[in-house]
């Protein structure tokens, strides 16, 4: 049968319901405790929108405004599942997983992080995942190390 001649309203309806899965990073899932919170707070928030989503009365708007939450909260019940608590760093001497590190560029920018986890890295924000290549070459290094970030080094000036 024709699709014109379905309740359906195209093809492409079904198509935006049918939304592939986020993708799942192969490196371990380590979190913060403020990392695991958010995750939580997030599912929640899925399931919320899944929820009021399901109280739409025309099928092909319910669909539509399921389908986004419903991936998500398949995604975020993954992460929480794999989620590694990771607890603060025991000493500031070296830089580790949720040490805030500040150090300076070549350039003479001075920039300060926090090292996290994947879902909760955000950069504009002053935090980067462990996985970035930056963190990934601050990570068992102390205050006055110098080390390559990319094309320039970089100077550690204090770990917290």
């Amino acid at each position: 049968m024709s699709v014109a001649f379905t309740k359906e309203e195209s093809a492409e309806t079904a198509s935006e319901t049918l939304l592939p899965d986020r993708p799942i990073s192969p490196h371990p899932n380590l979190v913060t405790e403020a990392g695991l919170q958010a995750l939580q707070a997030q599912l929640q928030q899925a399931r919320e929108a899944y929820e009021a989503a399901q109280t739409i009365e025309d099928a092909n708007e319910k669909r539509r405004q399921s389908a986004v939450p419903l991936r998500d909260a398949r995604y975020l019940a993954e992460r929480l599942r794999t989620a590694q608590l990771v607890p603060n760093p025991a000493s500031n001497d070296i830089v580790a997983f949720g040490s805030t590190v500040t150090f300076s560029r070549a350039d003479g920018r001075v920039q300060t992080y926090r090292i996290v986890g994947e879902d909760e890295a955000d950069p504009k924000a002053g935090t980067i995942s462990f996985v970035a290549p930056v963190a990934r070459s601050l990570m068992g290094k102390a205050v006055g190390d110098v080390v390559g970030a990319g094309a320039q080094e970089i100077e550690i000036l204090s770990i917290a």
